[in-house]
């Protein structure tokens, strides 16, 4: 599949971008070019493309697959699987967003969970140390329980509630800031 100049910086910052993000630079490169494609892609055509290893774009793809970003599909008279990736950057968002609190946010909620019912009980706990494992946890439920209240807005509502934020922190001004 031939690409033009801008579609490979595009893919290449995406795979830049990933790296920091703490994505392997290929995944990243592979959702940024199915992402671009205007028609499914063979894991055949990713090697042409990208000049990576079978074994790279078979594992990155499957890797894709888990987080929901890409699936596979078929073409008619085509025995191989075809790849497209979600084409909504909304809800590209909104499945990055899930799959990270689902992989990252929950399993900590968990051990913090455990940590705040143990420390109760734990006689060499300092309770200043208790104090800011607490204040870990609450951070995290309440960042938890947003995105509970947020995660079924249609993309227009989340677009308003976004744009909406700005004026709100204008409204607030800078000096809102909680004593610590």
């Amino acid at each position: 599949m031939k690409t033009s100049a801008t579609e490979q910086k595009f893919i290449l910052h995406w795979g830049e971008m990933g790296t920091r993000w703490g994505v392997n630079r290929t995944v990243a490169q592979i959702h940024a070019l199915l992402y671009l494609s205007e028609k499914p892609l063979t894991a055949d055509d990713i090697v042409e493309t990208l000049g990576v290893a079978r074994s790279n774009v078979s594992n990155s793809l499957k890797e894709l697959q888990s987080w929901k970003l890409v699936k596979a599909t078929h073409v008619l008279g085509d025995r191989r699987d075809h790849f497209v990736a979600l084409q909504d950057v909304w809800e590209i968002f909104r499945v990055i967003i899930e799959e990270r609190k689902r992989r990252e946010i929950d399993p900590t909620l968990t051990v913090l969970r455990e940590c705040a019912i143990e420390g109760t009980q734990d006689p060499q706990i300092d309770a200043a140390v208790l104090k800011r494992m607490q204040t870990v946890l609450d951070f995290l439920e309440m960042l938890s329980t947003t995105y509970h209240d947020y995660q079924n807005l249609s993309p227009q509502t989340l677009q308003r509630f976004l744009k909406m934020g700005g004026q709100v922190a204008r409204l607030l001004g800078p000096n809102d800031k909680e004593p610590s």
